[in-house]
């Protein structure tokens, strides 16, 4: 069983709240008179707690919210064992659990490593890269993307080096992409196929991202689960934008699993 954490931060939210508020208008008054000041155990958990737990509601439900990386499918940007910070403020506010949009503030760019709901099982949180807008017509053939018939260029890299969760990537190829003006790096095998295995969205030729859907990728391009397997990312599953890194920890690396160069490190 998972477990929801934005709806027990609601409930704990609503249940201090509560315990809190009734205290103050019905039974404080009441001791007041009585001549006792002492307030229930219970009241007075409430009433320090109740503050901190709707602060880390609104923190984490409008503005940011920690995730870490389980996988290396984003890599060379994002590493396993990386802890990122994810805006959620940039795609709209969202009311928390329920998910709904309440204000538009920003649509997702092509190029954002964003979070969001996996479509086949929203319980799960995925991170990929922004590559297909509504209305864009997108195809991959020979390690490059087209988008509305447009190759994204890439300029040739060297030969990866991999550590700790990601040394099963040494030796891919890493490539720098221009993806209609953002530029990021790349992970290639030049002995894998085309598409990863199981993966047949665009097996058929190119594909027509529907409106108000989305077409996402890994950066780890033979090595990731993303639209080219499954299909497109509905808004309504949006979770937010990749902003930056707040630590590293990998226990399979050699020596220190912590990685100090990566802490506060911009998501591009």
């Amino acid at each position: 069983m998972t477990f929801d954490f934005p709806a027990f931060l609601v409930v704990a939210s609503a249940l201090a709240g509560a315990i809190w508020l009734a205290d103050a208008l019905l039974f404080a008054p009441r001791r007041r008179r009585a001549g006792s000041v002492k307030e229930p155990l219970l009241v007075e958990y409430a009433r320090a707690f109740f503050p901190v737990i709707f602060a880390v509601l609104i923190l984490r439900s409008f503005l940011v919210e920690p995730f870490r990386i389980p996988s290396n499918s984003m890599m060379p940007t994002l590493l396993t064992g990386d802890f990122i910070l994810v805006n959620k403020f940039d795609y709209g506010l969202r009311l928390p659990v329920l998910n709904r949009k309440v204000m538009a503030i920003g649509e997702p760019q092509r190029g954002d490593v964003v979070v969001f709901k996996f479509p086949l099982d929203p319980k799960t949180d995925y991170i990929k890269r922004m590559v297909g807008l509504p209305g864009d017509v997108i195809d991959y053939h020979n390690k490059t993307i087209f988008i509305n018939g447009k190759p994204m260029e890439q300029m040739p890299g060297s030969s990866y080096a991999g550590e700790g969760s990601g040394s099963e990537m040494t030796g891919a190829n890493e490539r720098l992409e221009d993806l209609a003006g953002v530029t990021h790096s790349i992970l290639t095998r030049a002995n894998a196929p085309n598409l990863p295995f199981g993966c047949q969205i665009l097996s058929a030729g190119p594909v027509t991202v529907p409106p108000g859907h989305y077409f996402v990728m890994g950066d780890n391009r033979d090595n990731s689960n993303d639209s080219r397997c499954w299909g497109f990312v509905p808004n309504a599953n949006l979770v937010g934008r990749a902003f930056a890194i707040w630590m590293h920890w990998d226990t399979q690396r050699n020596g220190l699993p912590i990685v100090f160069s990566r802490l506060g490190n911009g998501i591009h």
